[in-house]
């Protein structure tokens, strides 16, 4: 942070002229989060105004979406909300087979969830540990960042990828998971429970870490409903609403999880709400794995619809057989028209409702695509948060807030 000018408070006459500082709090400062900036105005620590500004990375994402078909969109995706990238990948598949009529069989739409449910735990994970961090305790960060790790080796071994995933494909996954991503789905949720309980035990009854987040930041239901809040912000102002409860998709309806809710609306509570979260999560994998092992016979293999459009054929049969020659070359030069259609489709991402609105006029590329990203309406009443609180609430504000510069801007 550095200091940019002083300006004087005009006070009625007789009184002392009261100084006020701005601060320039980011783009480029470690506490951000990311590359946007803040521009406050301080009566000494105490925050009189503050006023955002996006945009330090935009990467006009939508734009770059409808010069693409619709498979070559998925990479792009990835980088909104980095910390769990797979649901934005699924989220955009889902809105694809929304457009394109394709029915998803089971087997895949659990799968979908297993991975979901891992990003969403790993999403949480980095925003409530980096709580710590932000409020000056730096062990729980340290302590639960290995499991995050075998988060990423689960990915590794079903697409190959680990932060930027690009994972699965219209229709379901590029290939089935192997033994080993099962094994080490099993050691996670083994592991993590305890780990999760140790960072509850760390920072829920922490006097210091309780002192620095309760009543820093709050939001009534109502205001945050204006504002367009979504996901585990909207819930912890006390709004039960879930993307997977109210309009479930790949299979929700057939898990049994609770929507955790608070009250206030303040950092504590966001901070508790994910931590909830996370046991759901964990829960749902369970109930998911189950189920994937319950099939048997033909559909104990089955890993993707059949939509030959937009599912590359088996290499060998691209050697050997002349239609799967063509459709290999179909799709990877992007030449499938899509259908004429307008639809809207929307995931329980990490941070909130992630929604794609995608209008087709039946070409190769989308004719409009809009992301609907939840940091970016978040970011929108971030002053209204801290103003009247003191420069130090500021950053456990933006933590508990979970801003992700990659989709705040897009």
């Amino acid at each position: 942070m550095t200091e940019h000018h002083q300006h004087h408070i005009k006070l009625p006459e007789g009184s002392i002229e009261k100084q006020t500082t701005t601060l320039n709090m980011g783009p480029t400062h470690p506490a951000t989060h990311g590359v946007f900036q803040n521009i406050m105005e301080l009566d000494g620590e105490r925050i009189v105004s503050a006023e955002q500004t996006v945009g330090y990375i935009h990467r006009a994402f939508e734009k770059l979406a409808e010069r693409r078909p619709l498979n070559q969109i998925t990479p792009i995706t990835d980088r909104l909300n980095y910390c769990s990238s797979p649901i934005n990948n699924m989220g955009w598949h889902l809105t694809c087979e929304k457009l394109l009529n394709v029915q998803t069989p089971k087997r895949v739409d659990y799968l979908r969830i297993i991975i979901m449910e891992l990003a969403r735990i790993a999403d949480h994970l980095i925003c409530n540990s980096i709580m710590g961090v932000d409020t000056g305790a730096y062990t729980g960060f340290m302590y639960i960042m290995q499991y995050r790790e075998l988060i990423y080796e689960i990915y590794e071994e079903v697409c190959g990828s680990r932060l930027t995933t690009n994972i699965g494909r219209i229709g379901g996954f590029e290939r089935d998971f192997s033994n080993t991503a099962f094994t080490k789905l099993e050691k996670f949720l083994k592991e993590y429970p305890a780990a999760l309980r140790e960072l509850e035990n760390l920072f829920t009854r922490n006097r210091i870490f309780m002192d620095r987040t309760i009543g820093a930041g709050p939001i009534s239901a109502e205001r945050a409903l204006n504002y367009g809040f979504t996901g585990p912000n909207l819930r912890a102002a006390g709004v039960d609403y879930d993307v997977r409860v109210h309009t479930p998709y790949s299979s929700y309806q057939d898990f049994d999880f609770k929507v955790p809710v608070g009250t206030t609306g303040d950092s504590y509570d966001r901070f508790l709400v994910r931590n909830g979260e996370m046991w759901e999560s964990l829960s749902i994998i369970n109930q998911a794995y189950q189920k994937v092992q319950g099939f048997k016979g033909t559909d104990a293999d089955v890993y993707h619809a059949d939509v030959p459009e937009y599912y590359l054929p088996k290499k060998e049969d691209v050697y050997t057989k002349m239609e799967a020659l063509i459709w290999h070359f179909k799709i990877v030069m992007g030449e499938v028209d899509m259908p004429k259609g307008e639809v809207y489709s929307a995931v329980e991402g990490g941070n909130g409702e992630l929604g794609f609105y995608l209008i087709s006029d039946g070409g190769r590329t989308p004719f409009r695509l809009h992301f609907r990203r939840p940091s970016f309406i978040y970011y929108q009443a971030y002053s209204e948060l801290v103003v009247g609180g003191m420069l130090s609430d500021a950053i456990v504000v933006m933590s508990s807030l979970n801003l992700i510069a990659g989709e705040l801007d897009a």
